[in-house]
């Protein structure tokens, strides 16, 4: 009998550690900022774009991750509404690929309950239409179940397929660079600690 006791004891202690090994990011879209910056020969442009979805899911013990990042690429917007036509239509042919994703494979690093956490998310970011693997170095401070996230990553739409919108005499980078500043609910890893 006490066997079966401490055997049942051991089983709800690695189910219970199993389940905190478990962790679901849930993005908020509303306190999420995405944001682009594109030098071209007179001034750096800066503007937004409006992420639809987000929600990641990963083992904090083998790594494996799940879940995708959505971000409407029609709702550019950079205070420019031609400049914004252009992007949407010409350069990221929105009607035709209405979505940026990024699909996240593997996540290295823990996220702490509590405090500062590094992360590497590796992944697979779709634009226009094709699949890039991007790796995404993330700084989170996580607190009472919540999180806020920063990462940063560069865009090579020329090398990438995209056109790029120079003119004669107005030269822009092939190159944008993407920010995101992401507030998010520790659902799973919230759920465990309790």
């Amino acid at each position: 009998m006490k066997r079966l006791l401490l055997l049942a004891v051991l089983l709800s202690f690695f189910c219970a550690f199993a389940a905190a090994q478990q962790v679901t990011i849930q993005v908020d879209p509303a306190a999420t900022h995405v944001e682009f910056t594109l030098g071209d020969t007179l001034h750096t442009v800066h503007g937004t774009f409006h992420l639809k979805a987000g929600s990641i899911s990963f083992d904090q013990a083998t790594g494996k991750a799940s879940g995708t990042l959505v971000v409407d690429a029609a709702s550019g917007e950079s205070g420019n509404h031609a400049r914004d036509q252009k992007m949407s239509k010409d350069i990221l042919e929105a009607q035709k690929f209405p979505e940026l994703t990024f699909t996240a494979h593997e996540v290295i690093g823990k996220l702490a309950e509590s405090g500062p956490s590094h992360l590497e998310i590796r992944g697979v970011f779709r634009i226009h239409g094709q699949d890039h693997a991007l790796i995404l170095m993330v700084d989170a401070q996580s607190k009472s179940g919540v999180a806020d996230a920063t990462t940063k990553f560069e865009v090579p739409y020329v090398a990438w397929g995209m056109k790029n919108p120079s003119v004669l005499f107005l030269k822009v980078s092939d190159k944008v660079e993407i920010s995101i500043a992401a507030h998010a609910h520790l659902v799973q890893l919230a759920a465990a600690s309790r």
